[in-house]
């Protein structure tokens, strides 16, 4: 019975291809898993967006959506019925195709990626044995879908919006490229099914998540800020920064366009946060031993919906950084903290002692961590704030 809890939606699928010549078979199970990826992520970016804004609402002391539907749970809803009567305009001398198929291509990208994403145990739509390289090519499909957007538009702060998205994006993503090596390094696998087949082991009760090693936990920290900043994500939001550039590379949209881009930024935070599951967190595997009876495809959901409650956490409390921050943090702090951590990686995949590369890969990291911070606050002389008032 535990079993196929686990796999109903598996055995939903074979019963189905079961109606079809075994010709058609393969076909329409690829069809099937297609299906299930456009229903239930679109189906989680609605309950996200109703959860910040009710998340948000709690945290700064007022009422989120409450009058479409009982406690305002409709109200996505509505936003989707009104993205889609709502009239689209198009500026007289911008490049209407191009205009028209940015959307289009981030959206498309965004969903490309979740093809090789394992979401249970023998749930995956495609398993290829370069998976990762799959997610990461498609997630760089992106930046050009927010440069098109830009230049489209025949708009100067467009214009702008755009150029400063993909700068932040590009210097982002090199980081986030150095955390997933390590990974990579100590599985020997490009696929993201064996990275996950190599974490579901148990000591005890306690998993072998990679998060609970010296090179892991840095590793996820690092990918965690770097996702954030690749998502959009405050503090790092400056592209959609509002108080300087209108509303960013989507300045000109409007409509069904802008909601194809509102719906593209929050399936590409699901995705990031189910690469982060998968690499660091186990994937679909259970947090105890104990808990194996649970469906896989619950914890892998599960895991996904904290980090969304993360991301929205975060909006919530930190202020929005300046974009000299945002570029020195990832070239200066962030990028040099990857690569010492490649090497702490190494460390720990040679030494034979446990608690010698225990004790050196805690030491290395600890100390980077530290010696980079204090030279990054000493050479920017940090001191306090002082407010002066116009008298």
């Amino acid at each position: 019975m535990i079993g196929k809890a686990d796999q109903i939606f598996v055995l939903l699928q074979h019963w189905i291809m079961g109606f079809f010549p075994p010709a058609w078979q393969a076909v329409v199970g690829i069809l099937l898993g297609v299906v299930a990826i456009l229903i239930v992520f679109p189906t989680l970016f609605a309950l996200s967006v109703l959860l910040e804004r009710k998340g948000l609402g709690r945290m700064q002391n007022r009422y989120g959506p409450n009058r479409v539907g009982p406690c305002g749970i409709l109200q996505p809803v509505a936003d989707a019925v009104k993205a889609l009567i709502k009239e689209d305009i198009v500026p007289f001398k911008a490049d209407a195709l191009v205009h028209f198929i940015a959307p289009l291509v981030l959206v498309v990208a965004v969903f490309m990626g979740f093809a090789v994403l394992p979401v249970g145990r023998n749930m995956v739509l495609v398993d290829m044995d370069a998976s990762l390289l799959f997610f990461f090519a498609m997630g760089a499909s992106t930046e050009l879908a927010v440069f098109m957007a830009g230049w489209s538009s025949h708009n100067k702060y467009s214009l702008l919006g755009a150029m400063r998205a993909v700068a932040q994006m590009i210097s982002y993503e090199v980081p986030l490229l150095m955390t997933t090596v390590v990974v990579v390094m100590i599985s020997g696998s490009l696929s993201l099914v064996k990275i996950v087949e190599a974490q579901n082991h148990f000591s005890g009760i306690f998993p072998h998540w990679y998060v609970f090693t010296p090179w892991g936990l840095a590793g996820f920290v690092l990918f965690l800020i770097a996702s954030m900043a690749e998502t959009n994500r405050s503090p790092f939001d400056l592209p959609e920064g509002e108080s300087e550039i209108i509303a960013g590379y989507f300045t000109e949209y409007s409509g069904f366009k802008f909601a194809l881009f509102f719906l593209g930024e929050y399936v590409g935070m699901l995705g990031i946060a189910g690469l982060g599951t998968t690499l660091f967190l186990g994937g679909w595997a259970a947090p105890f031993a104990f808990l194996n009876w649970v469906p896989s495809w619950f914890w892998f959901f599960a895991k996904i919906m904290l980090w969304i409650c993360f991301f929205i956490w975060m909006r919530g409390t930190m202020p929005r950084l300046r974009q000299d921050q945002l570029m020195n943090f990832a070239w200066k702090f962030m990028l040099p903290m990857t690569l010492i951590n490649l090497m702490v990686a190494a460390l720990w995949r040679f030494v034979d002692e446990a608690w010698l590369r225990w004790a050196v890969c805690w030491i290395i990291v600890i100390g980077a961590y530290v010696a980079m911070g204090r030279m990054g606050m000493r050479r920017k002389r940090i001191a306090p704030r002082r407010y002066r008032y116009a008298e």
